[in-house]
């Protein structure tokens, strides 16, 4: 298992984020969590980063305790986060020689694979250019190249798809594949749309208020819940309907995330 977690445990202030979960995400496959607003995704994704430590309970990454041997975690990771974080006053070439030199790519390799990561991305003929021309769709890809350019084992994704529009959302599932398919590279994903849960993942995770609530391919997660789409199987399972729970500053952020992307 290449991520698992042990009873792991996140408290805000007597809030319970996540809520003694236990979890195991195979090395090669692609992975989904899923739960509505305020289910602990986020939080859980942050704690298997390093970016936010444990209140109790253990996690580890590619064999390392994310506490204990974190800088050693973090060189064997990716990871694309809700807000965008290219930079947009760089070309996209530099923003990838500069994510290089921060994750110690060595020097005499840094170049050829930022020019490779751009020409795998479909990014090639903008490379040289603003990323604040880009696109939205063109953003997330050049994130994705970012994040994978050291190789990393496992590659972290929270919500990579949102605000984007279905023919961008699409391209970005296609590059999703195929990092997992060419390079090997372990996939974990949050998501808040049942269709691309479905499409990209082999086992999905269901959270719900902090704790886990089932898990199952997308197959099983419909037969056990006599359901034929993942929409109706969420529903069932957590008594939540995504597009309209939520509190005021997840709304928002979404907006501001879908609006930057244009």
């Amino acid at each position: 298992m290449i991520v698992r977690t042990d009873k792991l445990t996140r408290r805000f202030d007597g809030f319970t984020a996540v809520d003694s979960l236990d979890l195991e995400v195979e090395d090669g496959e692609i992975f989904g969590l899923l739960g509505p607003n305020g289910a602990g995704k986020t939080t859980t994704i942050k704690m298997l980063n390093t970016l936010l430590p444990p209140t109790s309970g253990r996690a580890f990454v590619n064999g390392r305790d994310v506490v204990r041997e974190s800088s050693k975690v973090r060189r064997s990771i990716g990871y694309v986060p809700q807000l965008l974080s290219a930079e947009a006053s760089v070309t996209g070439y530099e923003n990838l020689l500069i994510f290089g030199k921060l994750h110690d790519v060595p020097r005499k390799e840094l170049e050829e694979r930022a020019r490779k990561a751009l020409e795998y991305m479909g990014l090639e003929e903008f490379g040289d250019k603003l990323v604040r021309t880009y696109s939205g769709g063109m953003v997330r890809r050049l994130e994705i190249a970012q994040s994978s350019l050291h190789h990393p084992k496992v590659l972290f994704l929270d919500e990579p798809t949102i605000g984007l529009d279905p023919v961008a959302r699409r391209a970005v599932w296609e590059m999703i594949k195929d990092l997992r398919e060419k390079f090997g590279t372990t996939i974990f994903l949050t998501t808040h749309f049942m269709d691309e849960a479905d499409a990209l993942c082999d086992r999905i995770g269901i959270m719900n208020r902090g704790k886990p609530i089932s898990l199952g391919t997308p197959a099983e997660l419909k037969e056990t819940t006599g359901t034929s789409n993942l929409d109706e199987a969420f529903i069932k399972l957590t008594g939540n309907v995504l597009e309209t729970n939520g509190n005021v500053r997840d709304i928002q952020r979404d907006r501001n995330t879908a609006r930057r992307l244009g």
